[in-house]
């Protein structure tokens, strides 16, 4: 899980560093990973996708509904795994969603800190 809630992204990191990762090649199109200079933009999705790839797990983000370019990178990373599989155990939740499942007290909490509630 990764969990964004203060964080301004997902973090860029050198393209030296990450294509020394294990499986990256097998399991993303790494020539379309979105970059910068030389660095691929949002490595903590890359480093997680590849994490519930080697393990057989799911991977979720739970991300601001009210921060939209948080959610293009998800998708821009998605858009590069390889495997449906693969991309089917990977998931996006906004904390607005989350919220209306939450105990009151959580809920009360994220709408006074956060100003996250049910309604967007």
């Amino acid at each position: 899980m990764e969990a964004k809630l203060t964080e301004a992204d997902f973090q860029s990191k050198a393209r030296a560093v990450v294509e020394t990762y294990r499986d990256l090649k097998d399991v993303f199109d790494s020539r379309s990973l979105p970059t910068r200079g030389n660095n691929f933009l949002s490595y903590q999705l890359i480093r997680n996708v590849l994490a519930a790839h080697a393990s057989g797990a799911n991977f979720c983000v739970i991300a601001d509904a009210r921060r939209p370019d948080l959610l293009e990178a998800w998708h821009a990373i998605m858009r590069c795994v390889r495997h449906a599989e693969l991309r089917t155990r990977c998931q996006v939740l906004t904390w607005q969603e989350l919220s209306c499942v939450l105990p009151r007290k959580l809920q009360k909490f994220l709408e006074v800190k956060y100003g996250i509630g049910k309604n967007l």
